[in-house]
């Protein structure tokens, strides 16, 4: 779209970038930005420049037609039935996810996917992961134990954030360019509903309970609170510049938002629909886990995970993790903290409770990992 200056998260670290379209070679070029549309000249150690470095391109070059027609196949590194845990993460620019052991630390698997994956979510049995693909404007449904492509739906806009239901077959989209959540009937893999909301939502959470499912509208500054029954926006409520990912507790009772231009966390009570509290953030905060009382977020440009006390908000810690940490997980019981980190084609495991790194698994390039990927 020549001339275009909405921002597009859909390719970029910071969740934001600019989408254009080479008239000459039609190339998708996915800029990330900051306070301008116009991207800095990249530094990288990949043609695919890091967004770390203010504003690398990432130029997606055309691809032959063997490699698209090998888009579902599965490159296994280990054959074996699922470990204790696994992470799956999304690897942007590889057009693929890896599996990891987390016991072990190493990469298992790689699938081949296409499309570009960015979010993920877990069905209720972590048996099966929904994968959106903001380049292909789709969803698609991966075999977790299998690690093989199931169903695919096409989907219209940039399909970025997702989020499932903790107890129904339902998934929830992000469209960041039509401003909607899609209402997936995940057993038909289905659209069932459409429900607007403010502005390039990104990241989406859904209350343990199930009764609420909360949007980080970017562009409005706001999170939705978004009825699950009746599919109804019951409210915005305005939270720091240019809210991307959220988190909520495990007890449902705190949310969280990273704010990418603000360089700040928003704490919003749930029931009470109000911000209690401002968290200080490294160079723009990509997302939030929350594990051993502590919050953890991810500083894009800051190479950080910045650690605060979840109770009185004050700062514990800084991690120095890697190049362009971004998706961010607690495990179950709250002992690690997993990063995907976009530059150094990584996965971190971090320790919790002593705050050091524990583990690094090497993953595809590009890893993203935008919403829950530990089963």
């Amino acid at each position: 779209m020549p001339g275009a200056t909405a921002p597009s998260p859909l390719w970029g670290g910071s969740g934001w970038g600019e989408f254009r379209r080479d008239a000459v070679l039609r190339l998708r070029l996915f800029s990330i930005v900051t306070e301008s549309p116009l991207p800095a000249s990249p530094r990288s150690k990949r043609s695919l420049a890091s967004p770390r470095q203010g504003g690398g391109v990432f130029d997606y070059v055309a691809r032959s037609s063997s490699k698209c027609a090998a888009l579902g196949a599965v490159i296994a590194l280990q054959v074996g039935a699922a470990q204790a845990g696994e992470a799956i993460i999304t690897n942007q620019p590889a057009d693929s996810v890896s599996v990891v052991d987390l016991d072990t630390m190493k990469s298992v698997a790689e699938i081949k996917i296409g499309g570009k994956p960015a979010g993920i979510a877990l069905s209720p049995d972590k048996k099966t992961a929904y994968i959106t693909a903001p380049e292909g404007k789709e969803l698609i449904e991966v075999d977790a134990t299998s690690r093989t492509v199931k169903r695919r739906l096409a989907l219209t806009g940039g399909p970025l954030g997702i989020a499932a239901h903790p107890t129904r077959r339902e998934v929830y989209v992000a469209d960041w360019y039509e401003h909607k959540i899609a209402v997936i009937d995940a057993e038909k893999l289905t659209v069932a509903a459409d429900i607007p909301v403010g502005q390039s939502p990104s990241g989406l959470a859904v209350t343990p309970d199930g009764a609420l499912l909360l949007s980080a509208d970017r562009d409005s500054n706001e999170v939705s609170f978004i009825d699950i029954a009746t599919r109804k926006r019951l409210s915005g409520l305005a939270v720091g510049e240019r809210p991307f990912g959220i988190t909520i507790d495990a007890e449902g009772a705190r949310a969280y938002t990273a704010n990418v231009a603000s360089d700040d966390v928003s704490v919003i009570d749930i029931a009470a629909r109000k911000v209690v509290g401002t968290v200080k953030a490294g160079h723009k905060p990509y997302a939030v886990a929350v594990a051993k009382g502590k919050g953890f977020v991810t500083g894009q440009y800051s190479g950080t995970v910045e650690v605060f006390d979840a109770t009185s908000l004050a700062p514990v810690a800084t991690i120095e993790a890697c190049d362009h940490p971004e998706g961010i997980e607690a495990d179950g019981k709250g002992e690690n903290v997993y990063v995907a980190c976009w530059g150094d084609n990584i996965m971190l495991k971090i320790d919790a409770g002593s705050l050091k790194i524990a583990g690094k698994a090497d993953v595809g390039d590009g890893p993203r990992a935008f919403g829950k990927f530990l089963r």
